[in-house]
């Protein structure tokens, strides 16, 4: 089964062809991190805009980095939400403009189990297993019990861990997306030069970003610039520190009292460095395994579109017919 996916939750606009669930025949990924760069985050006016004039020629280079055409292709899918909705808009009258024409089945897909499925892709992973989601919005604890059954055990009550990291990147000055500059950085630095608070939030499976980030900013308002600049990376390694300790520690302490065996690691901020490190630590002597994608795999791309869409096609075994194309976006999708 040759699936044509079109990913554009937010500002990537990306679209590639999966051949039974785990062979990725292309993963094209348009990104617009320089047009929204020197704003310091995203402007979802222009993302949606940028969509626009990306999506036809992302999925022409989708299909012939592929070696297909439309014709070749068995099934669409797309990203529903959650996400912005302008951005949602552009991949779903794509698909569905494509699914029209084609007379071919297509799927809605949450963009959170796109995330937790990036995993399928590279490992012979089966439920049940618990999911630690992080990215740019998102910061949840999920329990996968089957293919499409899903358990929300805790989420952000604020800044979710990747907007943590953006804004913390936009108050030292160090671009945009925080993340990637960060973890650069911070394995220059000292992770115990400040000792940062640790939110764990005893009692919840909750998190919360917020407090850590007002304490960075306070502690950085109480330096001259003179001391400030030698000491950024310090800073960053021990804001990073405190944010992968609550992480790793909180998501092995669940899965031990849940008596999960696996854990995984989905979503853009799975691919630090340091919190994979950590990870690998911690959960040695546990008996639990670890697993996660590629980098390129933890970004918002269409090949996990793909993958999550092949697994609900399968079971369900869905053939083209109109009411197929009457779904919305919905920019605050649930699992």
């Amino acid at each position: 089964m040759n699936i044509l996916a079109i990913e554009t939750s937010c500002d990537d606009t990306s679209a590639g062809v999966i051949q039974n669930g785990r062979s990725i025949l292309s993963n094209v990924i348009s990104s617009q991190i320089e047009i929204h760069s020197k704003y310091g985050g995203v402007v979802p006016e222009l993302a949606s805009r940028h969509h626009l004039e990306n999506i036809n020629f992302v999925i022409a280079a989708a299909l012939k980095k592929a070696h297909l055409r439309m014709t070749d292709i068995d099934a669409l899918a797309v990203t529903q939400g959650p996400g912005l909705v302008g951005s949602l808009l552009a991949g779903i009258m794509a698909a569905k403009t494509l699914a029209l024409i084609y007379r071919l089945p297509l799927l809605p897909v949450n963009h959170i189990e796109g995330h937790i499925y990036a995993n399928f892709i590279e490992h012979q992973l089966k439920p049940p297993f618990l999911a630690l989601v992080i990215s740019g919005g998102h910061t949840e604890l999920i329990i996968q019990r089957d293919l499409a059954h899903y358990r929300i055990l805790g989420r952000t009550r604020d800044d979710a861990v990747g907007e943590a990291y953006d804004k913390v990147a936009k108050l030292l000055d160090l671009g945009y997306p925080g993340g990637p500059v960060i973890d650069r950085l911070a394995k220059q630095g000292d992770p115990y030069f400040v000792k940062f608070p640790r939110p764990y939030l005893p009692g919840t499976y909750d998190f919360s970003f917020s407090g850590l980030k007002t304490a960075v900013v306070n502690y950085v308002s109480k330096l001259p610039s003179a001391v400030r600049h030698p000491r950024t990376k310090d800073i960053v390694a021990s804001f990073q520190q405190s944010v992968i300790e609550v992480l790793v520690n909180k998501t092995i302490q669940t899965a031990q009292k849940l008596k999960m065996k696996k854990i995984v690691l989905a979503g853009g901020v799975a691919a630090n460095s340091a919190l994979r490190s950590l990870f690998a630590a911690k959960i040695e002597k546990t008996g639990i395994k670890l697993y996660y994608p590629s980098p390129i795999l933890c970004t918002d791309n269409a090949a996990m579109i793909g993958c999550a869409a092949y697994y609900r096609f399968r079971k369900k075994k869905l053939k083209y017919h109109q009411k197929m194309l009457t779904f919305k976006a919905e920019p605050n999708l649930q699992l």
